[in-house]
């Protein structure tokens, strides 16, 4: 199974079905991961939220991702979660801004 890119596009008040849906048609055409959205990941005060998760493989959850700035970051980060057979970034300075939005780091 491909690792799964999910954007929450629930955050009415940040305009998050536009920037949700908008971020997911981006990296779309940026990483061989399969992209969805959804409506809602309970980390509202920070939106828009990104998880990365495959079986077998550590999940990420990273919140306060500026879709407008950072979808570049994201496919990065993409490139380094595919690279991992276990999921296990160390080393995300290559990502920019976005090593500072990361909420955790799940163990597979």
């Amino acid at each position: 199974m491909a690792d799964k890119i999910t954007i929450c596009s629930g955050c009415r008040a940040a305009g998050g079905p536009a920037l949700g849906q908008g971020l997911a048609d981006r990296l779309r055409g940026m990483v061989g991961a399969e992209v969805a959205t959804t409506d809602c990941m309970i980390v509202c005060s920070t939106p828009v939220s990104v998880s990365f998760r495959a079986p077998g493989k550590a999940a990420y959850l990273f919140s306060g991702v500026d879709p407008e700035t950072q979808a570049g970051e994201l496919a990065t980060f993409a490139g380094l979660y595919a690279a991992a057979p276990d999921g296990m970034v160390d080393d995300v300075r290559t990502c920019g801004d976005l090593r500072f939005r990361l909420v955790g780091r799940i163990p597979a």
